[in-house]
């Protein structure tokens, strides 16, 4: 009995001991359980953290302040200071990238090249205009090699036979050429340089009459890559309708056509500009700077063949091409209307598809008529390339420069403003409007961009209780956007004025600003009389004779100084 009482009680005491086992088995299982989950939450917490700051997004400090406008103003002062744009544009970039990240120097070497250079050149907008760059050089290069700019030429050498001619003809192309402002700087450009040339017109003169027709033209031609984009801003109106009761109110578009014409005319030249064009007529100089990046752009040997129907042939295909390829992008081919499909057009995707089958059909021309062979024909594919990339480069900036002001609320600062200035100015507002317009594509150099800040705000202002006043605004709008453009050193349209008549970009703005400016101070002028009399009928006509007489006035007082500096 005693030997079973114990035998029992050590059985009692194996089955406790396996209890406390399991028990501490179970105990440490649920504490590895436990841990395991509070490891697994504390690892999670940075990446949640993570996760709510990027779904928060990030606002810098300067943000939609006057700070966001330092870095252009800085990029175009020092351009025109240094006359070097590269380095001036990049400084203009890093000023951005610092501001926009507080200082810190991982995040702003990031903004400025990943958001920055790469966000533009991977941006399908950018680089299709690109792609039309390069194509529209290497066509130059063709036309060149095979003869075409030489016999036109010698074509004109006949047929125009003044300085004052030659200027014509150029502003004249550039009217009829209405359809696409980067169309317009480089068509023009290649065609008129060789005759420019024949009369010792200075490049910088020459890139003035291309750009003054470019952007200046096509915000006044309802059948236009800018009408389009107009259109498209004025939200619950017809804007085509609206853009084409703009247009006498265009007063910048207008007044500018009427100045190159008053300038042309009456042999009228002043500030820098004047420098150039006595440098070209007596020295035959026709860059004056040392500087003078496309010198040797064209020194390739000519075809003896060629005549002008090889530049006509390739320039009449260009045109009807990228007709046809913007109203394709427009969906005209899958049922639109002409006019619908312009509207809708990409005129990225239209130029460069365009331009492309443009050069293939060229190239097909010339060996047809044989005064190229195939080898020279693909010759032309490096060397048109190697000629655009100065425009390339100073393209990629500003678009880059452009990107930091976006990033910084640049058009938020200058939107906000001028809604607080517009109170109780209602008379004195398309005068407003048109400033504030100058100085926002002035410094971001977009004039499209301007279009989309500003349009909206005077819809919104004058919608439904003074519709006159909303078309002489909207105009304000459009003239203020183009003048900025024209102006600013960083507007794509300004960089291809200078590629088209290959001059070197700071001289075309350096002589180019005077004569902006002057047809700025009338326009504003005109303005402020449209605003009381709200009628195109007389605020036009007082335009266009303030004009007049502005160079009237410019040109006695050379005349004067002149005569002064010969005693």
């Amino acid at each position: 009995m005693a030997f079973k009482a114990l035998f029992m009680a050590f059985l009692y005491y194996i089955k406790i001991k396996k209890g406390e086992r399991e028990f501490m088995r179970n105990m440490k299982r649920k504490a590895v359980w436990a841990f395991s989950t509070v490891m697994l939450m504390v690892l999670c917490c940075p990446v949640m953290a993570l996760a709510a700051d990027e779904a928060e997004e990030y606002v810098p400090s300067m943000y939609a302040s006057f700070w966001a406008l330092v870095p252009p103003v800085v990029a175009i002062v020092l351009a025109l200071i240094t006359k070097e744009v590269y380095s001036s544009l990049f400084i203009g970039v890093l000023i951005g990238g610092l501001f926009y990240s507080g200082f810190s120097f991982e995040t702003t070497i990031t903004h400025v090249f990943q958001d920055g250079i790469i966000g533009v050149l991977s941006d399908s907008y950018n680089v299709g205009i690109l792609v039309f760059l390069v194509v529209l050089g290497i066509m130059v290069c063709l036309m060149n090699k095979a003869g075409g700019s030489a016999a036109f030429g010698r074509w004109a050498e006949v047929h125009i036979k003044s300085r004052a001619g030659a200027q014509l003809a150029t502003i004249l192309l550039g009217v009829l050429i209405f359809i696409d402002d980067y169309f317009n700087c480089l068509t023009v450009g290649s065609v008129m340089r060789p005759v420019t040339d024949k009369h010792n017109i200075s490049r910088a003169k020459l890139s003035y009459l291309i750009d003054a027709t470019a952007a200046p033209v096509c915000i006044i031609a309802p059948i236009s890559s800018w009408a389009a984009a107009v259109t498209g801003f004025v939200e619950g109106e017809d804007g085509l309708s609206i853009f084409v009761r703009a247009i006498p109110y265009n007063f910048y578009a207008l007044l500018t056509i009427v100045m190159m014409l008053g300038l042309v005319l009456m042999k009228v030249d002043y500030g820098p500009m004047k420098t150039h064009e006595k440098n070209a007529q007596e020295k035959g100089d026709l860059y004056t700077t040392p500087d003078r990046p496309y010198a040797n752009a064209e020194e390739e040997t000519a075809s003896s063949k060629g005549s002008v129907i090889d530049l006509v042939f390739p320039i009449a295909c260009l045109i009807i091409c990228c007709v046809i390829g913007m109203i394709w992008s427009g969906g005209f081919f899958a049922g639109e209307g002409f006019v619908t499909a312009f509207s809708n057009s990409d005129a990225s995707v239209g130029l460069a598809v365009g331009s492309f089958f443009a050069f293939v059909i060229t190239i097909v021309f010339y060996l047809l008529r044989r005064v190229l062979r195939f080898h020279e024909c693909m010759s032309c594919i490096p060397d048109g390339f190697k000629a655009m990339v100065p425009a390339i480069l100073i393209l990629t900036l500003a678009w880059t420069l452009k990107a930091m002001t976006d990033s910084l609320g640049a058009a938020e600062f200058v939107a906000g403003a001028m809604e607080n200035a517009a109170g109780g100015l209602v008379n004195f507002l398309p005068a407003i409007i048109f400033l504030v317009g100058c100085f926002l594509a002035f410094a971001t150099g977009t004039s499209w961009g301007t279009f989309g800040i500003l349009i909206p705000i005077v819809v919104a202002v004058f919608a439904g209780t003074n519709e006159t006043m909303m078309i002489i605004s909207i105009s304000a709008c459009m003239a203020g956007a183009v003048c900025g453009d024209h102006c600013s050193p960083i507007s794509d349209t300004t960089i291809m004025a200078s590629a088209g008549a290959q001059c070197n970009h700071v001289n075309h703005v350096s002589t180019q600003l005077p004569y902006a400016l002057t047809v700025a101070a009338v326009s504003f002028v005109t303005y402020l009389v449209a605003g009381f009399v709200q009628t195109a009928f007389v605020a036009l006509p007082v335009g266009i004779v303030l004009m007049i007489v502005t160079l009237i006035i410019l040109r006695k007082s050379g005349e004067g100084k002149e005569a002064s500096s010969e005693k």
